[in-house]
């Protein structure tokens, strides 16, 4: 079959695509619109880069002037702000259950003689583990406040003992932590979560698309009448071969005077219903003049042409997400210099994890004959997908089973792409085993793809379901 054949496919069903779009405007919503506002969405969502201020209380048992100098601390503390002050446990915990605070820190009695007589005083701390983020950093904050507060009041013991102040700071701790942080060392939010959030949830709406894109098809009984479309001439000169050596020649005359009349008048759907495979043509049933058999079914379908067709149906869900997806990037680029290489092999990849995201919602509702189904399982499969891709749970840490589904899921591999390049600033080679791995995998789904149309193209009995 000749190029200009199968880009003719290619064009037909980009233009009837567009069509549709044009004529139903909540689709059109879910190819631009919705993935647009999905973006902006989230990064506005993480538009402060820190976490600070989360809301503490405190109860002071001691109200000494140690405990004192505890709270100012607490409160100067850059990510803990002491909302209140408690005088008693059960109006504390009440605060707890309705969020208004996310701990309470009790500071007991005797808490400053304890200190000034060289006794244990801890400072009790009741946080609401339910809420992880919230209470590794509050734990966190309340362990700096205590250190300090320690250091000070071990360095003046030592000074009013007769020890230089240089001495003392030594003295109370020869061994001290020199912490440098290598990436994002701002912990930064929004390149934390919003940069890897965004292509999560862009995956989950092109797997959508690309369910419905095709699914609609089906649901609808209109899978032939796209196919005839976009090989509309193709199945004029083979039907005209097929009648002419499968009936008689008045009836190949007759029959092929309709044809030619049904193309003149450019009836699509007439063409359409011609190029189902398995339908047969009118007047079916007559027999041959002298085999006596039953007229044959048309042509079976192309492949190119429906390889070709598939990939302009698909044309306008993969111009606009290739737009969502620099947009997306361009709003994850940090600040300090990233290598064009690094920021072209990441959008690589996101193209390629957006196609093979649409055609694998298209393999799940042509392998079930069922729109319904096929939404269902790309909910299954794409909904959950970011909690097994190892940034927010650590991958070293899942089970074994958890592990064999996560390395099965494409969005794991773009992410460690993305976070290699945009975040680390590691070397580009080091990412191409995924980009060469998310290529393989869009070949194949897209080639799994057209089979699976062909097939249903072969089964028009099953076209209307839900």
């Amino acid at each position: 079959m000749r190029l200009t054949q199968l880009s003719e496919a290619f064009i037909r069903s980009a233009a009837y695509e567009r069509r549709f779009l044009h004529k139903n405007p909540w689709d059109l919503t879910m190819v631009v619109w919705i993935p647009l506002l999905t973006v902006l969405l989230i990064w506005w969502i993480f538009s402060q880069t820190q976490i600070t201020n989360l809301p503490i209380g405190v109860i002071d048992q001691d109200n000494g002037p140690v405990a004192n100098t505890a709270v100012r601390y607490l409160d100067a503390s850059p990510t803990l702000s002491v909302r209140q002050m408690y005088y008693s446990a059960a109006e504390a915990e009440a605060a707890i259950l309705q969020r208004d605070i996310y701990a309470v820190v009790i500071i007991p009695e005797d808490f400053s003689r304890n200190i000034l007589s060289s006794k244990s005083a801890p400072l009790i701390l009741q946080v609401n583990a339910q809420y992880g983020t919230h209470s590794g950093i509050i734990q966190t904050g309340v362990q700096a406040v205590a250190g300090t507060l320690s250091a000070g009041v071990e360095i003046q013991r030592l000074i009013k003992q007769g020890m230089a102040p240089s001495q003392a700071a030594i003295a109370y701790s020869p061994i001290s932590i020199q912490r440098i942080s290598l990436f994002n060392a701002a912990t930064d939010y929004q390149q934390f979560l919003a940069s890897t959030v965004i292509p999560a949830l862009l995956h989950i709406l092109a797997m959508v698309i690309g369910a419905t894109t095709i699914g609609r098809e089906l649901r609808d009984k209109q899978l032939g009448h796209w196919y005839g479309f976009i090989a509309s001439a193709q199945a004029y000169d083979n039907l005209s071969g097929s009648i002419s050596a499968n009936i008689s020649d008045s009836a190949s005359a007759n029959i092929s005077a309709n044809v030619n009349n049904n193309v003149a008048d450019n009836t699509v759907q007439k063409i359409a219903a011609l190029c189902q495979p398995a339908a047969k043509l009118p007047n079916s049933t007559a027999k041959d003049n002298t085999n006596q058999k039953p007229v044959s079914t048309l042509p079976s379908v192309h492949m190119g042409v429906l390889l070709f067709g598939l990939l302009g149906k698909y044309f306008w869900p993969m111009l606009a997400y290739g737009l969502w997806s620099i947009l997306a990037l361009w709003l994850a680029t940090p600040q300090e210099f990233v290598a064009s290489s690094a920021v072209f092999a990441t959008y690589l990849g996101l193209l390629l994890l957006m196609m093979l995201s649409f055609w694998l919602g298209a393999i799940f509702t042509l392998g079930s004959f069922s729109l319904r189904m096929g939404l269902s399982a790309t909910g299954f499969i794409s909904a959950p997908s970011y909690a097994f891709a190892g940034v927010t749970f650590p991958y070293i840490a899942i089970s074994d089973s958890a592990k064999h589904w996560s390395d099965a899921l494409p969005l794991t591999h773009y992410l460690k792409l993305h976070i290699a390049q945009m975040q680390m600033q590691a070397p580009v080679a080091i990412s191409l085993p995924i980009l060469y791995g998310l290529a393989i995998a869009t070949v194949v789904a897209m080639m799994l793809t057209a089979l699976l149309t062909k097939r249903a193209l072969a089964h028009p009995e099953r076209w209307g379901a839900r």
